[in-house]
Parts: structure tokens; sequence; C-alpha cells
């Protein structure tokens, strides 16, 4: 069985940068998907980001483009989520998310993360 443990969740202000690293043991897999959905509070868990074990394909909500990068170290079987210009939309619980096939969907999702708090406040 994959597990998962996040790191580098925290406060930050309008306009800074966060990097969420998630960190993936255990289990035996070939070309997983491995991402990151939130959850305000009150709303709906949502899609982030999501990027395939090889690297070669990334997905990212329309609300994650061209702000966040996600990417993966296949030696430290880490994926790491850089969050730039956040806003106080982007507060969330982000939760790690692995895959073992296809496209990454919420209802799909093998294994998550215990989840890590992001505040984005002035």
């Amino acid at each position: 069985q994959v597990q998962l443990a996040e790191s580098g969740g925290g406060m930050v202000q309008p306009g800074d940068s966060l990097r969420l690293s998630c960190a993936v043991s255990g289990g035996t897999f070939e070309n997983p998907s491995i991402g990151w959905f939130r959850q305000a509070p009150g709303k709906e868990r949502e899609f982030v980001s999501a990027i395939s074990w090889s690297g070669l394909s990334q997905f990212y909500a329309e609300s994650a483009r061209g702000r966040f990068k996600i990417s993966v170290d296949n030696i430290k079987n880490t994926v790491i989520l850089q969050m730039n210009s956040l806003t106080a939309e982007d507060t969330a619980v982000y939760y790690c998310a692995f895959q073992y096939f296809g496209v990454m969907e919420l209802l799909k999702v093998d294994s998550w993360g215990q989840g890590t708090q992001v505040t984005v406040s002035s």
C-alpha cells in the first residue's frame, strides 16, 4: 500500500509563494499519477494539479494554471507543487493523491495523504 506524506503548508500573505512536497513510499508501481486536491471550509474537494510519474504529462485546474508548477523527483520519490502569486481563494487543506492508473480523478484516487493547511491572509 502506497503511503503519502505531505509537508510545506503554512500561512502566507497574498502574492507570496509556497512549496508543497509529497513523499511517496511503499507499494510497487510503474507510471501512476500523483497530484494535489484541495478542500476549503464548506466546499467540496477539488482537483488542483497532477503529474505522471514519468513527468511527461502534467495537468492543472484553471485556477492553478500559470501560477502553480508541479514536478516529480524520481530519485527522492517526491512530488513538488510550487505555488506562486497566492490569493485568499487558495486557502484550503491540500491533499496529496496517488492513482495507480489513468488520468487523475477524485473518485479514482487510490491513496490520500493526511493533508496540509495552506492559509493566505493579510
